[in-house]
């Protein structure tokens, strides 16, 4: 049993749901968040607060509601963000915008939010729940690869930054799980002018991957065991055999080689 304080940001469905109820029944005392707490009962295990990722207000609120209430902030898990699908040329700049805003300069708001408090502890443990995705430009994908991407690699430095503070950063890239993310991620609409022929069919193998995946308490309970670790790694990927090998095979891979196998995946 442990009784860290944890935030979990997008708490309150999905993967963001899991990893409160998964820590909750280990023991932590976790307060998760939502955009729209009027649009949510409170759950029995965690308390759910009221915070948007997109407004630096509401994060101060919530995090200075939990330092109040414990007297400390142990755990930040940054899980919340959004989807986003379309062709690059006709994917609106004002949505990439808003991609960013949330799934980037989102969890840094949280972060710097957060690190005074951890700094007087002289300890704390931030995890960053990035994406598979975030590891390769995937096609129709591309904004979304690359928010997910540049929250890996800022994550990456914060962790060198901090360490001396006692405060260690991870990434945890899932690959695709079961949760709502379609209903509220934004698509570029299929359309018959559109020169992009391929994009309809490789959106609904998209949809179909999300809706046939796993369970997102595996995420739950990777988090759980990172937070088990003496010396955490820098980054950790959850998800099927195929999706973390995919990252290998990015790495390692000519990238024309590696192309090709994306294109052919999406029958490009």
């Amino acid at each position: 049993m442990d009784n860290k304080v944890v935030l979990v940001t997008g708490g309150s469905s999905g993967i963001g749901r899991s990893i409160c109820m998964f820590l909750s029944a280990k023991g932590y005392h976790v307060f998760g968040t939502t955009r729209n707490l009027k649009n949510h009962e409170q759950p029995k295990t965690f308390e759910l607060l009221e915070l948007d990722v997109a407004q630096e207000a509401t994060i101060e609120k919530a995090v200075s509601y939990i330092i109040d209430k414990t007297g400390r902030l142990d755990v930040l898990i940054n899980n919340a963000g959004v989807g986003i699908t379309g062709p690059l040329e006709e994917t609106p700049i004002t949505e990439m915008h808003h991609a960013f805003e949330t799934n980037l300069y989102g969890p840094m708001r949280v972060v710097q939010q957060v690190l005074p408090q951890m700094r007087q502890q002289k300890q704390g443990f931030v995890i960053n729940i990035t994406s598979i995705a975030g590891f390769m430009g995937l096609p129709y994908r591309g904004v979304y690869s690359a928010t997910k991407g540049a929250l890996e690699i800022t994550m990456e430095a914060l962790r060198m930054e901090v360490r001396g503070f006692g405060i260690t950063v991870a990434n945890l890239a899932p690959g695709d799980f079961a949760t709502n993310i379609a209903s509220g991620r934004y698509h570029v609409p299929a359309t018959e002018s559109s020169p992009y022929k391929t994009y309809q069919d490789t959106l609904e193998k998209i949809n179909d991957d999300v809706n046939h995946a796993a369970d997102p308490i595996l995420v739950a309970e990777k988090v759980h065991a990172i937070l088990q670790k003496r010396s955490p790694k820098v980054h950790y990927a959850v998800g099927s055999f195929m999706q973390k090998l995919s990252i290998t095979l990015k790495r390692f891979l000519p990238d024309k080689m590696f192309e090709k196998l994306l294109l052919n995946h999406y029958k490009l």
